[in-house]
């Protein structure tokens, strides 16, 4: 049963209360007060019977609770014949066996109806399905829950800011991974107990946005409880560091913390530099708000690229002809990651660091396999506020996969690379987290260093 259903059950319970003690009342009135007690029972007894159809209707027929509505019924029926009798009833007695009744009513319906949950994940990128797949699982896992995954559209903004095409990768998810049409969900009468989202920008996002039903604010309508998991993990904060709390102050002060019910972060001291920003931003008098809800308890990405790290993953044929030498020996695979933030900050110089990067590992080949994963929205957001240096980046792309020396990743299963690789080359990223906890190599590139000039 849901939850919403089990406060109907709860609130008959409270109305037999109520309704013993308007007979006991009565009752004390003595003749005067019978006709009204009567009516008051058998008000008690069809309200039973309507309890009992509808837990029926919920848990099926047979139901404990409903075995106990019945001799509740019985013992209604008994005190209305015995009020009306010659001998009479007094309302100490009546009082008595009622609620007996209905406090084992009450201790069957707490112990023997099972309430359910409903749990509705909202992801909108595959690539970063990670960040919600192991709280998923415990989901499915547990028989009280009903689990949805219902990834949802996004769309690109134009440069004036509106929204432009509508993306959907809802056939990009593992095989294992049930997915429901965002279209064929019904939000409103479902109300599900809890929704978990990973994108926590709605409007903000000058270069994507979630489809606008999705935003934190409407969302919260349709759920007791809005979990907000970034999709994202960062390097650990210095507290007293002003320059890396004004960068953590941009990701706490998203409508996605702001306004869901709890926030989930990657470690306790992740928490403590969101509620500092928190408290900068709202004033010391709402610190226990965001103390109470946001938890520092681990993110799942971690969970996930442990998961992993102990799974043979399966590459694509093309990989491994990069991937192998002649000889069947493997060379050492370099991760290279380009992030939109840096391209954004640096434009024409990160133009310049790839070619040179390029022009490195090309010489290299032989004995090193470059897996080049630049950050997926990098297009979208030159088009949208960089557009002088979009056609030059197209260009860089198709040479790089028509060269085909090297691994273009653009696949939903950012894991996998991290998996294969054996070490970490590019921008500052959340991708350097997981690294770190696989204890893999890693160097940050410098746009000022060029190796082929």
């Amino acid at each position: 049963m849901r939850k919403q259903g089990f406060k109907q059950v709860e609130n008959y319970i409270e109305l037999f209360r109520k309704l013993c003690e308007g007979v006991c009342q009565e009752l004390n009135r003595k003749e005067s007060g019978i006709s009204k007690a009567c009516e008051y029972l058998e008000m008690a007894q069809q309200k039973a019977i309507d309890l009992g159809n509808f837990i029926e209707e919920t848990e099926g027929e047979g139901h404990k609770t409903v075995s106990h509505l019945e001799e509740y019924c019985e013992v209604l029926f008994q005190i209305h014949e015995e009020i009306q009798s010659e001998r009479g009833l007094s309302a100490s007695s009546a009082k008595g066996r009622i609620e007996h009744c209905i406090n084992e009513i009450d201790k069957s319906a707490h112990t023997d109806i099972l309430i359910r949950k409903v749990v509705v994940f909202l992801p909108y990128k595959a690539s970063m399905w990670d960040s919600l797949e192991s709280v998923w699982m415990k989901a499915r896992d547990d028989e009280n829950i009903d689990d949805f995954v219902i990834p949802i559209p996004y769309f690109e903004r134009d440069a004036e800011g509106g929204l432009n095409k509508m993306f959907y990768e809802g056939n990009q998810y593992p095989d294992y991974v049930p997915v429901t049409d965002f279209q064929k969900f019904d939000f409103e009468g479902i109300h599900p107990d809890e929704i978990y989202i990973h994108n926590p920008y709605d409007e903000c996002n000058y270069v994507t946005s979630v489809h606008p039903f999705f935003y934190t604010q409407n969302l919260k309508k349709f759920t007791d409880k809005l979990i907000y998991i970034p999709y994202f993990v960062l390097a650990e904060p210095d507290l007293d560091n002003e320059v890396e709390m004004e960068h953590i102050y941009n990701f706490a002060l998203t409508p996605g913390v702001v306004y869901s019910d709890e926030v989930i972060l990657q470690s306790e001291k992740m928490k403590q530099a969101y509620v500092q920003c928190l408290v900068k931003r709202f004033g010391e008098e709402s610190r226990a708000t965001w103390e109470s809800k946001i938890k520092g308890t681990g993110s799942p990405k971690f969970d996930r690229i442990l998961k992993l790290k102990e799974q043979p993953q399966e590459i694509p044929e093309e990989w491994k002809k990069i991937i192998y030498k002649p000889d069947g020996t493997k060379k050492k695979i370099v991760f290279y990651n380009t992030g939109v933030v840096a391209i954004l900050n640096q434009e024409e110089k990160m133009i310049k660091k790839i070619k040179d990067v390029f022009e490195v590992f090309k010489e290299n080949k032989d004995d090193v396999a470059l897996l080049w994963r630049p950050h997926p929205l990098i297009e979208a957001t030159l088009e949208s506020m960089v557009p002088d240096i979009l056609e030059e980046y197209r260009e860089i792309v198709k040479q790089y996969k028509a060269e085909g020396w090297g691994i273009y990743d653009d696949t939903s299963d950012m894991n996998r690379a991290i998996i294969i690789s054996d070490a970490y080359y590019g921008d500052g990223s959340s991708i350097v987290q997981l690294y770190e906890k696989l204890e893999k190599p890693i160097m940050i590139q410098n746009t000022e260093v060029l190796c082929c000039e």
